[in-house]
């Protein structure tokens, strides 16, 4: 394995002051609670479904952005109609969630406002579930097609026997169809909100830095970033921007409380960061 310079680990920055909210160990709780029906159906038919072919097809179907129009913040608020299925730690609107990790980087990141905007906007993809398109095609963990399902996805040993890939000898070894130290950029993610809003930002041109491009296309890919999983097929930039997506999951994860925050009071702060990073009406 190669080991590269990257520097001091940004993700030991911050360790999350959970006096008033759940202990870590209660987090992503994919053994039993309340929400493990809903959850544990979600996964299912996402690992029965998510294959190349229908990674590449829903690549055709969404990311020439030509779906709708709307501005950041209309996108944002439209996510009150929505609860994730697969989220074991929440059953609230997903807009709260927005807000809540925003202001969790902003108290410890105040001179990164880029930071904070990526907080607020990291799950705006899941608009795709206002469009029709099935939750397990949007939501949840998310993880490589087109090579050998490793044993950190959720779930891995009771929901994949039905996924035609599994069955497929070339893609059922380590690297599949891909080459080694290809780069994540080179491999077909499940499809969902992660894949789908990088897409829009890279499409409107808008001016995040890659850092947060980064945190917005993979901070579901928890069999990497939280496992170490998939590094075979990671390039020297991947590994250089590992610990920016580590660091921004602490927030996604760890901000997750009923303490909901007052929107409408925070709304000008974040509209200030849209205008500056990703103005005007956007196409989707």
């Amino acid at each position: 394995m190669r080991v590269v310079n990257i520097g001091p680990d940004p993700s030991l920055a911050y360790r999350p002051n959970l006096e008033n909210s759940k202990e870590k160990e209660e987090y992503r709780n994919f053994v039993d609670g309340s929400l493990f029906s809903r959850v544990f159906k979600t996964y299912s038919v996402m690992h029965t479904n998510q294959t190349v072919d229908f990674v590449q097809q829903k690549h055709g179907q969404w990311t020439h952005c030509n779906h709708s129009r709307m501005g950041m913040m209309e996108a944002i608020m439209s996510l009150d109609q929505l609860v994730d299925e697969s989220d074991p730690d929440v059953d609230f609107p997903n807009s709260f969630h927005a807000f809540q990790t925003a202001e969790g980087i902003r108290k410890e990141h105040p001179d990164k406002d880029w930071f904070q905007l990526v907080g607020l906007i990291h799950d705006v993809g899941k608009i795709l579930a206002l469009w029709d398109e099935p939750q397990w095609a949007v939501v949840g963990d998310t993880f490589p097609v087109g090579c050998k399902f490793q044993d950190s996805i959720v779930f891995r040993d009771s929901t994949f026997q039905d996924n035609p890939d599994e069955k497929n000898p070339k893609y059922k070894t380590e690297y599949g169809i891909y080459e080694p130290n290809c780069g994540l950029d080179k491999v077909l993610m499940s499809w969902g909100h992660d894949e789908y809003l990088y897409r829009v930002m890279k499409f409107n041109n808008c001016a995040i830095p890659e850092e947060g491009l980064y945190m917005i296309r993979f901070h579901s890919f928890y069999p990497w970033h939280s496992h170490g999983d998939y590094t075979h097929l990671c390039n020297d930039k991947d590994l250089q921007m590992l610990p920016w997506v580590k660091e921004f999951n602490k927030f996604d994860l760890y901000t997750k409380t009923t303490d909901l925050p007052n929107v409408d009071e925070l709304r000008p702060y974040y509209q200030s960061l849209i205008d500056k990073y990703c103005p005007g009406v956007l196409q989707w």
